[in-house]
């Protein structure tokens, strides 16, 4: 969320920054500013009709005590109007005040100066590739298809328990996607995260505290009876650990990772680009969480994201990196880079990683502060990327990694899986 003084003193800038998301902002960015007016005004006058009535009661007790009990009278039926009028003033001030914050978070995060123009994924910038693509044997399978023929995934039977989007992983299937997780979360420890395992489920704070509300609340699978949704990535409960925190300066950095399942109820369409892993309602997740001094979190960024590439250079990957465009880019983040991995089965480029930096928008929503070495109060920056997500990595595996005679297992993989080779 925008901060208010952030709007007032910058308002041209934001317009102008937003038209990058194609976004017209200036009736938005208005009626924000006619709300903040109206409020504060209300405030000036709720403040000035409360110290009056307290004036007044003061008055009333000294009269009493000198024995003016009819003056004191008098002046208790103007201190019953102010009262009165107090009460209106708190109700509307009550009322303008919600209707202000609704508006603020219907607002995106601003984008960072680097961030393209752009309506579409088609606008996104490629900066980074690496990595050779295989030339596969002729008759080379999309991953579905060695799923069903090596019996490691089963599509079907995920629909017969649940729906579609749920597959159920078997035997050495099973065992290499808890291979990945394994792997990623020790290359993760090993660079400095403290790994924890956060609830899967968040309550309505959450969700707002990190933007999925109310902008992503068609997508969350939302548990009614207990008011509480389904995480759709790690990301949600870890962030919210320090929601409405007052941190010290020794505390930063915080680096965090955790692995969950994550819950989408997207919605679904039809074609080879949403088959098999491509496109899931449930699937696992390996994330990275920062939260990081506002000065230091584009170094912070960098440095995830070089991350992300070591992780992806030992699974001998082809990827490529985006720096997404205005339109594409997320609501609450500001600078987003997008990896994807080559599938050379499918002929197509699939994301695999997110890494983005909110700078305070997040901050501002949870209340997470910090103060700085001369004891002023600073919103923090927060950081998150996937390190990384599971279906498509393991897509890529599966038909990068085909042969006539099997699937190899990379390398680094094969003390986690304890198998080179799926046949």
């Amino acid at each position: 969320m925008l901060q208010l003084q952030h709007i007032r003193e910058n308002k041209n800038g934001i317009i102008d920054a937003l038209k990058k998301r194609s976004l017209d902002a200036e009736p938005m960015l208005s009626a924000i500013l006619e709300l903040d007016e109206k409020r504060r005004g209300l405030q000036t006058e709720l403040d000035a009709t409360l110290a009056e009535s307290n004036k007044l009661s003061k008055e009333i007790g000294m009269l009493f005590k000198s024995g003016n009990a009819a003056e004191a009278n008098a002046l208790k039926e103007q201190t019953a109007g102010l009262k009165e009028a107090s009460k209106k003033l708190g109700e509307e001030l009550t009322s303008t005040t919600s209707a202000l914050e609704e508006q603020l978070y219907q607002v995106p995060n601003v984008p960072h100066e680097s961030v393209p123009a752009g309506a579409s994924d088609e606008d996104n910038e490629e900066i980074f590739r690496e990595g050779d693509i295989p030339k596969l044997a002729e008759g080379a399978l999309p991953h579905w298809e060695l799923a069903k023929k090596y019996d490691i995934i089963d599509f079907e039977l995920g629909v017969k328990v649940t729906g579609a989007g749920f597959p159920v992983y078997k035997g050495k299937g099973a065992r290499l996607q808890r291979a990945l997780v394994a792997y990623f979360l020790d290359k993760n420890t090993e660079a400095g995260y403290t790994e924890v395992q956060p609830p899967h489920m968040v309550n309505e704070a959450s969700g707002y505290g990190t933007g999925q509300l109310p902008d992503k609340e068609g997508q969350m699978y939302h548990v009614q009876a207990d008011d509480l949704y389904l995480i759709p990535t790690a990301e949600v409960p870890i962030t919210n650990l320090h929601r409405g925190d007052m941190l010290s300066p020794e505390d930063l950095p915080i680096k965090y990772t955790g692995y969950t399942p994550c819950f989408r109820r997207e919605a679904g369409s039809y074609g080879a680009h949403v088959r098999g892993l491509n496109r899931l309602h449930q699937f696992d997740k390996v994330e990275l969480v920062r939260i990081e001094r506002p000065e230091a979190s584009y170094t912070a960024l960098d440095e995830m994201t070089e991350h992300v590439k070591v992780i992806l250079r030992e699974l001998k990957l082809p990827y490529r990196i985006l720096r997404l465009c205005g339109g594409d880019l997320g609501f609450t983040s500001a600078l987003t880079y997008d990896f994807e991995v080559f599938s050379t089965a499918q002929d197509r480029w699939l994301e695999i990683s997110s890494v983005s930096n909110f700078e305070t928008f997040q901050a501002n929503r949870l209340k997470l502060r910090f103060k700085d070495e001369n004891g002023k109060r600073q919103l923090a920056h927060t950081l998150n990327g996937s390190s990384l997500a599971l279906p498509r990595v393991l897509a890529g595996i599966l038909e990068n990694y085909q042969t006539k005679d099997g699937i190899e297992i990379p390398e680094v993989l094969i003390p986690y899986c304890g198998f080179d080779r799926i046949d």
